[in-house]
């Protein structure tokens, strides 16, 4: 499956990835077109009996594929295609999708398929993060200014970061409520649900939010009750590896382990999944869905 439009997928790059796979595979190609596109493809697949989707595009990308792959024996395997490529990075693949091809095919030759946790939010699947609040506005920024992705992808960010605080979000009051199992009721500006870490990468440098959150446990939560300036710098560059753990100051709350969790408001808060604008809403419920996916794991 390959998303054509997405940010480093070229017409060459289809082409050698098709025939490396090809040459001891049974190969079929199918295009992405729109938005959910990929979650039918995917389900398709299922139905036709394919033992792997093999993915060539962006984390979105990925993301819609699982929800038509979730709860079947059939695996994915990602190829790095979009921007930034956050879950192909954490599970160990090259940036280059000619080199993940090759790796895939050693993958396939091991045998090494194994089944790993997703996020679930309001009944549709994430692989690596839903985020509540202020990085939702910062992602529909970019996505107003989707054709510069491929051009200037982390300058856009940093850009669309700093628009956001100025002009384009609500700082002057939580915005939501995390309920957690326990009754502990937390309120909130920021949140992200984790379901691996890290969080995305600044250039070839990880975003460390919650180190410990990996594809075999529950679900993290991090809430930042603040958006001052000083605070959300400081917040950043624990992430980036300068100075206490993210989650060390008071302005900060953070679960591991979480199974079930409710963000909710009176007043719509914006949310994405894995970099996917997906609007605004008044409640989330998000799972963690124990073994959902079969995933095709680089060796090593």
């Amino acid at each position: 499956m390959v998303n054509p439009h997405a940010s480093s997928v070229t017409a060459r790059t289809q082409v050698v990835i098709q025939k490396a796979l090809a040459a001891d595979h049974d190969v079929t190609l199918a295009a992405t077109h729109r938005r959910g596109h990929a979650s039918r493809l995917a389900h398709g697949a299922v139905a036709d009996g394919c033992d792997v989707v093999a993915v060539l595009g962006g984390d979105g990308t990925l993301n819609e594929a699982i929800n038509g792959l979730a709860g079947s024996d059939v695996a994915l395997a990602p190829l790095p295609g979009g921007s930034t490529n956050v879950f192909a990075r954490t599970i160990g693949l090259p940036d280059d999708p000619v080199e993940a091809a090759a790796m895939l095919l050693e993958t396939l030759a091991a045998g090494h398929i194994k089944r790993v946790g997703l996020g679930q939010v309001n009944g549709r699947y994430f692989l690596f993060h839903a985020g509540v609040g202020y990085d939702a506005a910062v992602v529909q920024q970019v996505e107003r200014k989707a054709g510069l992705k491929r051009y200037a992808n982390h300058a856009l960010f940093a850009f669309a970061a700093v628009d956001t605080w100025l002009r384009h979000y609500d700082r002057s009051r939580p915005r939501f409520t995390v309920y957690h199992s326990d009754g502990e009721a937390v309120t909130g500006q920021f949140a992200i649900c984790l379901n691996t870490n890290p969080y995305t990468y600044l250039g070839s440098r990880p975003f460390d939010v919650m180190p410990d959150t990996t594809l075999d446990v529950p679900l993290s939560m991090v809430t930042l009750r603040s958006l001052r300036a000083n605070r959300l710098l400081r917040t950043a560059a624990s992430a980036l590896g300068y100075g206490p753990p993210v989650t060390a100051p008071r302005h900060v709350h953070s679960r591991t382990g979480v199974t079930s969790v409710v963000v909710g408001s009176d007043a719509p808060f914006p949310y994405q999944l894995a970099g996917d604008y997906l609007g605004e809403t008044t409640r989330l419920e998000l799972h963690h869905a124990a073994s959902a996916l079969a995933l095709a794991l680089p060796l090593g």
